[in-house]
């Protein structure tokens, strides 16, 4: 019989949140208590990935190829750079950046932006905690961390970076709403009970809407949107991030 340590590894859905302590605790007890569910996780894991609703940027899915990636941009009205035809120039968000796109297997999964336009201490400090305020506002993204993201005014960003070597980043999970989540889960499965069964579940029913909840929750730990403080000649800018996890390197070509 595996231990729940090896159950929690063997399902390659569980990787997203490895860092997510909460989670991961969460769903220990469920395993240690019910083999049963471990098989309903499986199979609603597999559905999952099959349906998978991935990053999206300006709308955009955070897949494809580089190609038809590079296309999709020039719609939204970024230009190939002088220097480099793939590596897009525009603007995001109200500041001039540089559009560069990650592949793996031919397959886009990453797109970062990069400040054009270096800053001083003080504005990168205000230009990184307007990020992670206006990201807290939107209800398409939720935290990655319960634990403040925002640098304090009193925080010597320089002597941080260049003595301890610390980096300045902040992160958020592309997803709807709790309520958004349930409701899908619900609709999502009137192909085993009725509207009516779905409304007034019983206990059974309930757990798994729950399951299923808790599952379409997961799959979008997958949609990460993160953005760090970079330094260059003592002069700073922000770098973002809009990553399918999907797509990402995860070591099968070893």
């Amino acid at each position: 019989m595996k231990t729940s340590e090896e159950w929690l590894h063997a399902f390659s859905i569980f990787k997203p949140i490895e860092k997510n302590y909460k989670i991961l605790i969460f769903l220990k007890e469920i395993i240690m208590k019910n083999l049963l569910t471990v098989v309903m996780l499986f199979v609603f894991s597999t559905a999952l990935y099959a349906q998978k609703d991935v990053t999206k940027f300006l709308g955009i899915p955070v897949d494809g190829t580089k190609t038809a990636m590079i296309q999709k941009l020039k719609a939204k009205g970024f230009t190939p750079s002088i220097w480099d035809k793939n590596i897009l120039e525009g603007e995001f968000n109200g500041f001039d950046v540089n559009v560069h796109i990650a592949t793996n297997n031919n397959k886009v999964w990453r797109i970062m932006l990069a400040d054009k336009n270096n800053r001083g201490e003080t504005d990168i400090k205000i230009r990184f905690n307007e990020l992670c305020r206006q990201f807290g506002n939107n209800s398409r993204y939720t935290p990655m961390t319960d634990e403040e993201q925002t640098i304090p005014d009193d925080e010597d960003i320089s002597y941080e970076i260049t003595v301890n070597d610390k980096r300045y980043e902040a992160g958020f999970y592309q997803m709807p709403d709790s309520v958004t989540i349930y409701n899908e889960s619900k609709q999502s499965l009137l192909s085993q009970y009725t509207q009516e069964q779905l409304d007034k579940p019983t206990k059974e029913i309930s757990r798994e809407i729950y399951l299923q909840y808790l599952f379409n929750k997961l799959a979008y730990l997958n949609n990460k949107v993160w953005f760090m403080i970079a330094e260059y000649a003592r002069k700073y800018y922000i770098c973002m991030y809009y990553d399918n996890g999907y797509n990402k390197a995860d070591g099968e070509d070893l």
